[in-house]
């Protein structure tokens, strides 16, 4: 997708596109390409998740604030930047999350990790939580929240509803693919919440999948039915 039809759309999908953001780089449009083939194993589609969500949280973590510290080189003394403040807090919605979060700590392996297990009834495509881990001093840290799929949206609120009843107020969320619904229903209720796509679909079909999206991301991670 070139970066003029990105912009349409990102403006199309969103009620304020500024709080989008879906990277535009062919190395993650091939990778995508390769996890959308049902014939990739699952093995090869780990690995996949990984690689895709390295490239994008670059992109998602640009925020992250630094400050100079002094340094010795072996040519001189200078100041470079640092991260700033609490190590970040990386939150991982169960179970397909975790592939995310695993990529992610290689990045930034001092963050600290939470987790939120959330299913989707089968019936009324609405979340139901299970489980909940969280670290401490949520208010004073930068969270990014990770699940491979934005689709209905359902679960994205209801964690960022978690997130920010227990203090956290500076959050964005990592998915590698979404659609327009699932933004809607993000920004609807967490209008300050950014989000990162490392590819924006079309569209929901009856059955709340994504199209032409990827299936179901958790099943093929594990190797699950």
């Amino acid at each position: 997708m070139g970066s003029d039809t990105t912009e349409a759309a990102v403006a199309a999908a969103a009620h304020n596109p500024d709080r989008i953001t879906v990277v535009d780089h062919p190395l993650v449009a091939h990778k995508i390409t390769m996890l959308r083939d049902e014939t990739t194993p699952s093995s090869a589609f780990r690995m996949l998740c990984q690689e895709v969500t390295l490239l994008t949280a670059y992109e998602a973590l640009r925020h992250l604030p630094v400050h100079n510290v002094p340094v010795k080189t072996p040519v001189a003394e200078t100041e470079s930047p640092v991260l700033s403040g609490l190590a970040p807090a990386i939150v991982g919605i169960l179970r397909a999350g975790l592939v995310m979060v695993e990529a992610i700590l290689t990045l930034i392996p001092h963050g600290r990790v939470g987790h939120l297990g959330l299913y989707r009834d089968p019936e009324t495509h609405q979340p139901v939580e299970y489980y909940r881990k969280l670290p401490e001093n949520m208010d004073q840290r930068e969270v990014l929240l990770v699940d491979p799929m934005l689709a209905t949206g359902g679960s994205a609120v209801q964690a960022l509803d978690i997130l920010t009843a227990a203090g956290a107020s500076d959050i964005r969320m990592l998915s590698i693919i979404g659609c327009p619904e699932g933004i809607a229903a993000v920004q609807e209720r967490h209008p300050d919440v950014h989000i990162t796509l490392a590819a924006l679909d079309p569209r929901l079909n009856d059955q709340a999948y994504i199209v032409p999206g990827l299936g179901d991301a958790g099943d093929r991670i594990y190797g699950t039915k």
